[in-house]
Protein backbone atom coordinates (compact mmCIF):
# COMPACT_ATOMS: atom_id res chain seq x y z
CA UNK A 1 0.00 0.00 0.00
CA UNK A 2 2.79 2.41 0.53
CA UNK A 3 4.20 1.86 -2.47
CA UNK A 4 1.42 2.29 -4.32
CA UNK A 5 0.63 5.76 -2.54
CA UNK A 6 4.18 6.95 -3.27
CA UNK A 7 3.34 6.40 -6.80
CA UNK A 8 0.11 8.00 -6.89
CA UNK A 9 1.91 10.59 -4.82
CA UNK A 10 5.07 11.26 -7.68
CA UNK A 11 2.34 10.97 -10.24
CA UNK A 12 -0.02 14.11 -8.75
CA UNK A 13 3.46 16.05 -8.17
CA UNK A 14 4.51 15.79 -11.57
CA UNK A 15 1.39 16.65 -13.15
CA UNK A 16 1.16 19.43 -10.20
CA UNK A 17 4.07 20.38 -11.87
CA UNK A 18 2.61 21.14 -15.40
CA UNK A 19 -0.40 22.82 -13.66
CA UNK A 20 1.75 25.17 -11.58
CA UNK A 21 3.54 26.28 -14.51
CA UNK A 22 0.80 27.93 -15.61
CA UNK A 23 1.74 30.65 -12.83
CA UNK A 24 5.43 30.41 -12.23
CA UNK A 25 8.51 30.15 -14.03
CA UNK A 26 8.00 26.38 -15.41
CA UNK A 27 7.47 25.44 -18.78
CA UNK A 28 6.24 22.74 -20.80
CA UNK A 29 8.08 21.01 -23.77
CA UNK A 30 7.21 19.12 -26.53
CA UNK A 31 6.99 15.44 -26.37
CA UNK A 32 9.92 13.62 -28.39
CA UNK A 33 10.27 10.53 -31.32
CA UNK A 34 13.20 8.63 -30.89
CA UNK A 35 13.04 7.69 -34.77
CA UNK A 36 12.48 11.33 -35.65
CA UNK A 37 13.50 10.27 -39.26
CA UNK A 38 10.37 8.39 -39.26
CA UNK A 39 8.14 11.45 -37.82
CA UNK A 40 9.99 14.12 -40.65
CA UNK A 41 6.88 16.13 -40.54
CA UNK A 42 7.55 16.17 -37.07
CA UNK A 43 11.06 17.22 -36.87
CA UNK A 44 10.90 19.91 -39.62
CA UNK A 45 8.08 21.00 -42.24
CA UNK A 46 10.07 21.24 -44.61
CA UNK A 47 10.47 17.31 -44.89
CA UNK A 48 7.08 18.09 -46.46
CA UNK A 49 7.03 16.23 -50.13
CA UNK A 50 10.70 15.13 -49.90
CA UNK A 51 9.82 11.61 -51.23
CA UNK A 52 8.27 13.34 -54.09
CA UNK A 53 5.20 10.60 -53.89
CA UNK A 54 2.30 10.34 -51.59
CA UNK A 55 3.36 8.95 -48.56
CA UNK A 56 1.87 7.82 -45.34
CA UNK A 57 3.09 7.69 -41.71
CA UNK A 58 2.38 6.32 -38.37
CA UNK A 59 4.38 6.42 -35.06
CA UNK A 60 3.52 5.14 -31.67
CA UNK A 61 5.60 5.81 -28.60
CA UNK A 62 4.88 4.72 -25.01
CA UNK A 63 7.61 6.51 -22.95
CA UNK A 64 8.40 4.71 -19.42
CA UNK A 65 6.02 2.20 -19.07
CA UNK A 66 7.56 0.91 -15.83
CA UNK A 67 5.75 4.27 -14.15
CA UNK A 68 2.59 4.88 -13.07
CA UNK A 69 0.62 6.83 -15.55
CA UNK A 70 2.51 6.13 -18.66
CA UNK A 71 2.96 8.75 -21.24
CA UNK A 72 1.62 7.22 -24.71
CA UNK A 73 2.10 9.77 -27.61
CA UNK A 74 0.35 8.88 -31.47
CA UNK A 75 1.53 11.15 -34.73
CA UNK A 76 -0.04 10.22 -38.47
CA UNK A 77 0.99 12.27 -41.35
CA UNK A 78 0.71 12.52 -45.44
CA UNK A 79 2.39 14.68 -47.73
CA UNK A 80 3.83 14.28 -51.35
CA UNK A 81 5.31 16.90 -53.57
CA UNK A 82 3.13 18.85 -56.02
CA UNK A 83 5.12 20.56 -59.61
CA UNK A 84 1.89 22.90 -59.71
CA UNK A 85 2.94 24.48 -56.72
CA UNK A 86 6.86 23.83 -56.62
CA UNK A 87 6.73 22.43 -53.23
CA UNK A 88 4.95 19.69 -50.96
CA UNK A 89 2.00 19.37 -49.04
CA UNK A 90 1.12 18.05 -46.06
CA UNK A 91 -1.30 17.35 -42.97
CA UNK A 92 -0.33 16.05 -39.47
CA UNK A 93 -1.91 14.85 -36.29
CA UNK A 94 -0.75 14.36 -32.86
CA UNK A 95 -2.10 13.54 -29.84
CA UNK A 96 -0.06 12.80 -26.32
CA UNK A 97 -1.46 10.79 -23.33
CA UNK A 98 -0.12 12.00 -20.32
CA UNK A 99 -1.08 9.77 -16.70
CA UNK A 100 -3.52 7.59 -18.30
CA UNK A 101 -5.90 10.29 -20.05
CA UNK A 102 -5.17 12.42 -17.44
CA UNK A 103 -3.50 15.32 -19.57
CA UNK A 104 -3.91 14.89 -23.31
CA UNK A 105 -3.04 17.28 -25.97
CA UNK A 106 -4.10 17.03 -29.54
CA UNK A 107 -2.61 18.78 -32.29
CA UNK A 108 -4.13 18.76 -36.09
CA UNK A 109 -1.11 21.01 -38.66
CA UNK A 110 -0.95 22.11 -42.09
CA UNK A 111 2.40 22.37 -43.77
CA UNK A 112 3.93 23.35 -47.30
CA UNK A 113 7.56 23.57 -48.26
CA UNK A 114 9.08 25.09 -51.18
CA UNK A 115 11.77 23.00 -53.18
CA UNK A 116 14.64 24.93 -54.78
CA UNK A 117 17.54 23.76 -56.48
CA UNK A 118 20.53 25.66 -56.03
CA UNK A 119 22.71 23.44 -58.57
CA UNK A 120 22.79 19.94 -60.10
CA UNK A 121 24.18 18.65 -56.60
CA UNK A 122 22.09 20.56 -53.80
CA UNK A 123 18.60 21.65 -53.01
CA UNK A 124 17.09 23.78 -50.69
CA UNK A 125 13.59 23.41 -49.30
CA UNK A 126 12.03 25.89 -46.75
CA UNK A 127 8.70 24.79 -44.82
CA UNK A 128 5.78 25.92 -43.02
CA UNK A 129 3.25 25.36 -40.70
CA UNK A 130 0.32 25.83 -39.30
CA UNK A 131 -0.56 24.48 -36.20
CA UNK A 132 -4.24 24.13 -33.95
CA UNK A 133 -3.90 22.78 -30.40
CA UNK A 134 -5.90 22.16 -27.80
CA UNK A 135 -5.16 20.66 -24.26
CA UNK A 136 -7.10 18.62 -22.02
CA UNK A 137 -7.28 17.97 -17.83
CA UNK A 138 -9.05 15.61 -16.46
CA UNK A 139 -9.37 17.44 -12.50
CA UNK A 140 -11.17 14.73 -11.44
CA UNK A 141 -7.63 12.20 -12.46
CA UNK A 142 -5.71 14.11 -10.02
CA UNK A 143 -4.50 14.06 -6.37
CA UNK A 144 -3.29 16.77 -4.39
CA UNK A 145 -1.28 16.65 -1.03
CA UNK A 146 -4.45 17.82 1.41
CA UNK A 147 -6.46 14.40 0.23
CA UNK A 148 -3.50 12.39 2.21
CA UNK A 149 -3.55 10.82 5.33
CA UNK A 150 -1.02 9.91 6.80
CA UNK A 151 -2.23 6.27 7.80
CA UNK A 152 -5.08 5.46 5.22
CA UNK A 153 -4.07 7.39 2.50
CA UNK A 154 -6.30 9.35 0.15
CA UNK A 155 -9.50 10.38 1.92
CA UNK A 156 -10.05 14.15 2.37
CA UNK A 157 -11.52 16.40 -0.38
CA UNK A 158 -8.90 19.05 -1.47
CA UNK A 159 -9.46 22.33 -0.90
CA UNK A 160 -7.43 23.29 -4.31
CA UNK A 161 -9.10 25.64 -6.85
CA UNK A 162 -9.99 23.55 -10.17
CA UNK A 163 -9.20 26.29 -12.92
CA UNK A 164 -10.23 25.82 -17.07
CA UNK A 165 -10.93 22.01 -18.24
CA UNK A 166 -9.11 22.48 -21.83
CA UNK A 167 -7.38 25.41 -23.92
CA UNK A 168 -7.08 25.85 -27.16
CA UNK A 169 -5.00 28.03 -29.87
CA UNK A 170 -3.38 28.21 -33.12
CA UNK A 171 0.73 27.95 -33.58
CA UNK A 172 3.10 28.44 -36.33
CA UNK A 173 6.46 27.15 -37.10
CA UNK A 174 8.98 26.87 -39.90
CA UNK A 175 12.29 25.36 -41.20
CA UNK A 176 14.87 24.84 -43.95
CA UNK A 177 16.37 21.70 -45.10
CA UNK A 178 19.90 21.55 -47.36
CA UNK A 179 20.51 18.35 -49.06
CA UNK A 180 23.13 16.72 -51.55
CA UNK A 181 23.04 12.72 -52.45
CA UNK A 182 25.28 12.35 -49.80
CA UNK A 183 24.81 15.07 -47.35
CA UNK A 184 21.84 16.58 -45.62
CA UNK A 185 21.40 19.18 -42.90
CA UNK A 186 18.24 21.11 -41.41
CA UNK A 187 17.00 23.85 -38.71
CA UNK A 188 13.56 23.72 -37.63
CA UNK A 189 12.06 26.33 -35.53
CA UNK A 190 8.80 25.55 -33.54
CA UNK A 191 5.98 27.36 -31.73
CA UNK A 192 7.35 31.30 -33.49
CA UNK A 193 4.29 33.02 -31.61
CA UNK A 194 4.83 31.15 -28.47
CA UNK A 195 0.87 29.93 -27.96
CA UNK A 196 -0.67 30.42 -24.04
CA UNK A 197 -0.92 26.88 -22.63
CA UNK A 198 -2.41 27.64 -19.41
CA UNK A 199 -4.77 26.24 -17.58
CA UNK A 200 -5.68 28.36 -14.68
CA UNK A 201 -5.62 32.02 -13.82
CA UNK A 202 -2.55 34.02 -14.04
CA UNK A 203 0.05 35.49 -16.13
CA UNK A 204 -0.35 32.94 -18.34
CA UNK A 205 2.12 29.95 -19.39
CA UNK A 206 3.51 30.49 -22.93
CA UNK A 207 5.02 27.65 -24.95
CA UNK A 208 8.89 28.16 -24.97
CA UNK A 209 10.32 28.27 -28.55
CA UNK A 210 12.21 25.12 -29.73
CA UNK A 211 14.97 24.99 -32.01
CA UNK A 212 16.06 21.82 -33.71
CA UNK A 213 18.82 20.98 -35.60
CA UNK A 214 19.98 17.60 -37.28
CA UNK A 215 22.71 16.61 -40.10
CA UNK A 216 23.86 13.43 -41.41
CA UNK A 217 25.30 12.03 -44.42
CA UNK A 218 25.03 8.65 -46.34
CA UNK A 219 28.07 6.86 -46.74
CA UNK A 220 27.88 4.09 -49.42
CA UNK A 221 29.43 0.84 -49.05
CA UNK A 222 29.27 -0.74 -52.34
CA UNK A 223 28.04 0.59 -55.87
CA UNK A 224 24.36 0.94 -54.88
CA UNK A 225 23.80 3.30 -51.59
CA UNK A 226 20.13 1.20 -51.49
CA UNK A 227 21.71 -2.11 -50.66
CA UNK A 228 24.59 -1.16 -47.97
CA UNK A 229 25.38 1.98 -46.78
CA UNK A 230 26.56 3.80 -43.28
CA UNK A 231 24.83 7.29 -42.22
CA UNK A 232 26.26 8.97 -39.28
CA UNK A 233 23.73 11.33 -37.51
CA UNK A 234 23.11 14.02 -34.62
CA UNK A 235 20.71 16.12 -33.71
CA UNK A 236 20.59 19.04 -31.34
CA UNK A 237 17.50 20.17 -29.46
CA UNK A 238 17.13 23.50 -26.93
CA UNK A 239 14.17 24.47 -25.76
CA UNK A 240 13.75 27.13 -22.57
CA UNK A 241 16.28 25.55 -20.21
CA UNK A 242 16.29 21.56 -22.31
CA UNK A 243 18.69 21.28 -24.49
CA UNK A 244 19.28 17.56 -25.89
CA UNK A 245 22.11 16.03 -27.76
CA UNK A 246 21.75 12.79 -30.25
CA UNK A 247 24.26 10.93 -31.60
CA UNK A 248 24.15 7.48 -33.84
CA UNK A 249 24.57 5.69 -36.84
CA UNK A 250 22.58 3.91 -39.15
CA UNK A 251 23.63 0.53 -41.27
CA UNK A 252 21.61 -0.31 -43.95
CA UNK A 253 22.04 -3.97 -45.67
CA UNK A 254 19.53 -4.77 -48.36
CA UNK A 255 15.83 -4.24 -46.66
CA UNK A 256 17.62 -4.41 -43.02
CA UNK A 257 18.13 -1.63 -40.87
CA UNK A 258 20.29 -1.10 -38.03
CA UNK A 259 20.59 2.19 -35.69
CA UNK A 260 22.57 2.64 -32.67
CA UNK A 261 22.22 5.46 -30.94
CA UNK A 262 23.08 7.89 -27.78
CA UNK A 263 20.84 10.77 -25.95
CA UNK A 264 23.48 12.44 -23.79
CA UNK A 265 22.66 11.93 -20.12
CA UNK A 266 19.65 10.28 -20.27
CA UNK A 267 19.46 6.72 -22.87
CA UNK A 268 21.15 4.39 -25.02
CA UNK A 269 18.85 3.24 -27.96
CA UNK A 270 18.64 0.51 -30.09
CA UNK A 271 16.64 0.30 -33.65
CA UNK A 272 15.74 -2.35 -36.20
CA UNK A 273 13.60 -1.68 -39.51
CA UNK A 274 12.68 -3.64 -42.31
CA UNK A 275 11.76 -2.53 -45.72
CA UNK A 276 9.70 -4.30 -47.99
CA UNK A 277 8.11 -2.76 -50.71
CA UNK A 278 6.02 0.00 -50.32
CA UNK A 279 6.26 -0.48 -46.87
CA UNK A 280 8.74 0.37 -44.05
CA UNK A 281 8.50 -0.69 -40.04
CA UNK A 282 10.55 0.16 -37.34
CA UNK A 283 11.02 -0.59 -33.74
CA UNK A 284 13.32 1.34 -31.37
CA UNK A 285 13.86 0.91 -27.20
CA UNK A 286 15.40 3.34 -25.84
CA UNK A 287 17.40 1.72 -23.14
CA UNK A 288 17.23 4.70 -19.65
CA UNK A 289 20.64 5.60 -18.21
CA UNK A 290 19.76 8.57 -15.90
CA UNK A 291 19.06 7.86 -12.83
CA UNK A 292 15.12 7.80 -13.41
CA UNK A 293 16.12 4.33 -14.41
CA UNK A 294 18.51 3.60 -11.62
CA UNK A 295 15.88 1.58 -9.61
CA UNK A 296 13.75 -0.58 -12.25
CA UNK A 297 13.43 -0.33 -15.69
CA UNK A 298 11.71 2.44 -17.23
CA UNK A 299 12.62 2.51 -21.20
CA UNK A 300 10.68 3.19 -24.15
CA UNK A 301 9.14 1.70 -26.99
CA UNK A 302 8.62 3.08 -30.26
CA UNK A 303 7.02 1.86 -33.52
CA UNK A 304 6.83 3.39 -36.83
CA UNK A 305 4.85 2.42 -39.93
CA UNK A 306 5.26 4.35 -42.78
CA UNK A 307 3.63 3.62 -46.78
CA UNK A 308 5.32 4.78 -49.86
CA UNK A 309 2.42 5.02 -52.89
CA UNK A 310 3.84 4.92 -56.28
CA UNK A 311 2.81 8.01 -58.56
CA UNK A 312 3.58 8.89 -62.12
CA UNK A 313 6.88 9.65 -63.62
CA UNK A 314 7.95 13.10 -62.81
CA UNK A 315 7.65 15.73 -65.23
CA UNK A 316 11.09 17.58 -64.04
CA UNK A 317 14.70 16.72 -62.59
CA UNK A 318 13.96 16.24 -58.86
CA UNK A 319 15.90 14.64 -56.29
CA UNK A 320 14.71 13.19 -53.08
CA UNK A 321 16.48 13.21 -49.97
CA UNK A 322 18.70 10.68 -48.82
CA UNK A 323 18.30 10.89 -45.31
CA UNK A 324 17.39 8.18 -43.39
CA UNK A 325 13.92 6.30 -42.90
CA UNK A 326 13.58 5.57 -38.93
Amino acid sequence: MVKNLKRRVSFACLVALVIVGSVSDLKAQDPQFTQFYANPLYLNPAFAGTARCPRVIMNYRNQWPGLTGTFVTYSASYDQHFDAIAGGLGIMAFHDRAGEGTLNTTNVSAIYSYDRPINRHFSVRVGFQATFFQKFLDWDKLTFGDMIDARYGFIYETQEQRGANSKAGVDFSAGILGFSKKFFAGLAVHHLTQPDEGLISGPGSKLPVKFTGHAGALIPLDRNAKESSISPNILFKQQQNFTQINMGIYVTKGPVVGGLWFRKDDAFILLVGLHADMFKIGYSYDVTVSKLGLSEPKGSHEISLAIQFDCRPRRRRFRTISCPSF
